[in-house]
């Protein structure tokens, strides 16, 4: 195992490299960077405060172009100089490909430097919205999965039943049902919309949240957390369900289950001594991954509806900014945290059931 692990590791090296190379080229063609977004608040051409400039600049200079102000759109008229003196603030002044190998370095060191547009470290702004991102994704992680699993079992053990039925007409619904929609009309219908105005609309506290005591603390945490739970909550949990079932009914189908049965064990005995850990392999293998997925992905929409502070609306506002230190440094972590998800759902696979040896396997 431990040379697996060492190969895996290895092929993280390129793996992540090639993320970031194929990434960094695209943004080159990429219009409206950060100099135009300086152009147009100075020139008044981006009354919207995020909407870009629209033109067909680069993002750095030009092979073969002059340091002159006619290569940005928009440009015109202001001193040559300062559009160099842009360009080299944002580290434009250098070739592509220095700026790859010198963004790779400091990457490699956990060196993501300061944001273009914020005037604080990247590091510093990913902690700070960390709490949002976690807040959603551990619960909702943890609620789903709650859910699921119970549910899933139970499904499996009444397939084809009335019950079967129409929970699984309800998870279906659930998830085919857009999770900003749904959480629209639990605005609408409990957050002063035009009915009940029961929670709150922003952040996952109070202003006075400090002046709280310890059960006040917990209840009002709870209370903004409601609403943006529910809608998540709605498409969590489908997908682990049907899992759980499907694996259940596949091995309930199989010889061992029957041989257990003619022994003279009960069902609760061949359930959950037999089947169960063999039904919740893929399950147990695929936390690590639902873990991270719940953290990182799948909550923007719910943080822009709920005005929710969190790791979704900093990567969107970035992108649409041209805030490529905080693009680039969250797209490195959570590409490094997906690979070495991967390579712990592997051991995880091992570790719920020895018969599995991936040295065995060519890889």
């Amino acid at each position: 195992m431990g040379a697996y692990i060492l190969r895996r590791l290895l092929l993280m090296i390129p793996t992540i490299i090639g993320i970031m190379a194929i990434s960094f080229a695209v943004i080159q063609f990429a219009p409206g960077g950060p100099v135009e977004q300086v152009i147009s608040d100075l020139t008044g051409q981006n009354q919207g405060g995020d909407r870009l400039s629209g033109g067909g600049g680069d993002l750095g200079i030009q092979p073969g172009g002059d340091e002159s102000s006619g290569r940005y759109r928009g440009a015109q008229g202001l001193d040559p100089e300062f559009i160099a003196k842009l360009e080299k603030q944002f580290g434009f002044d250098k070739p592509p490909l220095e700026r790859f190998g010198l963004m790779m370095w400091n990457y490699i060191r956990f060196d993501f430097g300061e944001s273009f547009f914020r005037n604080t470290s990247v590091i510093d702004l990913i902690l700070d919205k960390m709490p949002v991102s976690i807040s959603l994704g551990l619960w909702i992680l943890l609620v789903s999965y709650a859910i699921s699993i119970p549910l899933g079992i139970r499904k499996a053990i009444s397939d084809g039943s009335t019950f079967d039925v129409w929970t699984s007409g309800v998870i279906i619904v659930g998830y085919a049902v857009p999770g900003f929609l749904f959480g629209i009309l639990l605005i609408v219908l409990f957050a002063g919309g035009s009915f009940f105005d029961w929670f709150p609309l922003r952040g996952i506290v109070s202003d006075n949240f400090a002046q709280l005591n310890w059960w006040q603390k917990i209840l009002d945490y709870f209370w903004h957390m409601t609403l943006p739970l529910i809608t998540l909550l709605m498409s969590a949990f489908a997908t682990t369900t049907l899992l759980t079932k499907n694996s259940f009914i596949d091995e309930i189908k199989k010889q061992y289950v029957i041989t257990a049965r003619a022994k003279g064990l009960n069902e609760r005995q061949v359930l959950y001594g037999h089947v169960f850990r063999n039904a919740m392999l893929i399950v147990i293998a695929g936390f690590p991954g639902a873990f991270i997925t719940a953290f990182f992905t799948g909550s923007l929409l719910t943080e822009y509806i709920f005005s929710l502070d969190g790791l979704g609306r900093l990567g969107y506002e970035s992108v649409v900014k041209r805030d490529y230190p905080i693009v680039f440094a969250t797209l490195y972590i959570f590409s490094l945290m997906g690979l070495l998800v991967g390579l712990l759902s592997d051991l995880i696979y091992t570790w719920v059931d020895p018969r599995i040896d991936f040295e065995r396997r060519d890889v």
